[in-house]
């Protein structure tokens, strides 16, 4: 017999709208900024990202947990979402090398999970609305309740928290014998760029974000590498001291999303909250060097100012959205210093952005020959 949800649910965002839905079996209340996805596959990624931690996923794809969870599909130690709204949750899985389904990594993670919700009118709310701050909960009893709880959720606008989720401690990824050393600052990085990194025979020394420039350069990289993490880049004073240190250097730097944003701060530009932000797997960009499309992974809620990039004087772009035109690259004009908006190492079925590791390793081999 399939199992039956076990409660009624209730997501209540911040503008005041109900949606009703059913628990999959974790009972509680969870708060966060409401955003949704719109990847029909990767569904453990994004739930084990950290920059997505302090919201709640929406998933648009009408069936999650059909192929269940796998140990070595994970950006992260735990799932970072605060929570889960979908339209159908699978109690079943099927897929050979499943290590469980993804209600007992739910269940595990203790985490809320909510489904039976209209998922399709709940993101043409978000798309009319913007996102917001929303409350998910089993205790639909008291829904005055629920709305002073979620009245106490701060803004994600102007709120830090790559130290939520960055490492405590230094720690070394990929073979110690490796021809490249990379300096990792890590905001939130997610595994998958680590491993994309030691494919290409580098060693990284992933750093917490309060270390020093001195601390990063004493174990002598080749390069430096500032990660993915959530939050508003813009509230990140100190983070943004370290990178504008980390350019002056003269060594390769690269970033990616929340480390491309926090370049372009570095580098005298603006950051702003999008409307509703880019998350899902077939983003189209233009790289305007090449002239090239890419299909590409994306998670953000802050964008660099197109308006900023275009009249500063040692800044240019390299990527555009082609959806709505805005920044997904940028480069250093006279030194070897660059950044995307979006996620290279995701590979959603294209692997059109592999590049960019591999343009980075060429420059650590250029620099290094200088």
């Amino acid at each position: 017999m399939a199992y039956q949800p076990k409660k009624k649910a209730v997501v209540l965002l911040a503008d005041g709208t109900l949606f009703w839905g059913r628990s999959i079996g974790i009972e509680g209340t969870a708060t966060g900024e409401i955003c949704f996805n719109t990847g029909m596959t990767g569904y453990q990624e994004i739930f084990t990202d950290p920059s997505y931690f302090g919201q709640i996923m929406v998933t648009t794809n009408a069936h999650i947990g059909n192929y269940g969870v796998k140990d070595t599909d994970v950006e992260s130690d735990s799932i970072k979402i605060a929570g889960l709204v979908c339209k159908n949750f699978s109690q079943k899985h099927s897929r050979a090398g499943a290590n469980g389904s993804l209600r007992s990594y739910f269940e595990e993670n203790n985490k809320v999970a909510i489904s039976d919700v209209d998922t399709r009118a709940l993101v043409r709310h978000i798309r009319s609305k913007g996102a917001m701050n929303v409350i998910i909960s089993t205790e639909v009893d008291n829904l005055k309740s629920l709305h002073e709880q979620l009245d106490q959720v701060p803004s994600m606008e102007g709120l830090e928290l790559s130290s939520k989720v960055a490492t405590r401690e230094p720690y070394l990824f990929g073979n110690e014998d490796a021809a490249h050393r990379i300096a990792v600052l890590d905001l939130g990085v997610k595994r998958n760029i680590l491993r994309n990194f030691a494919e290409r025979d580098c060693v990284l020394r992933v750093f917490p974000m309060a270390i020093t420039l001195e601390e990063m350069l004493a174990w002598q990289p080749h390069g430096l590498f500032i990660a993915n993490g959530p939050g508003d880049p813009a509230a990140m004073e100190g983070t943004i001291t370290l990178v504008q240190q980390m350019i002056s250097t003269g060594l390769p730097v690269f970033g990616i999303c929340l480390g491309h944003q926090l370049i372009a701060l570095a580098k005298g530009l603006e950051t702003y909250k999008m409307h509703q932000g880019h998350r899902g797997i077939n983003h189209p960009v233009l790289n305007v060097l090449t002239g090239k499309g890419e299909i590409t992974t994306q998670n953000h809620g802050f964008v660099v100012s197109m308006e900023a990039l275009e009249v500063a004087a040692d800044v240019e772009l390299t990527h555009r959205h082609l959806n709505d035109h805005g920044v997904q690259g940028l480069r250093l004009k006279d030194q070897p210093v660059s950044s995307v908006q979006y996620h290279p190492e995701a590979f959603p079925g294209p692997h059109d952005s592999a590049y960019l590791f591999d343009n980075f390793v060429q420059q650590l081999i250029d620099h290094k020959n200088n």
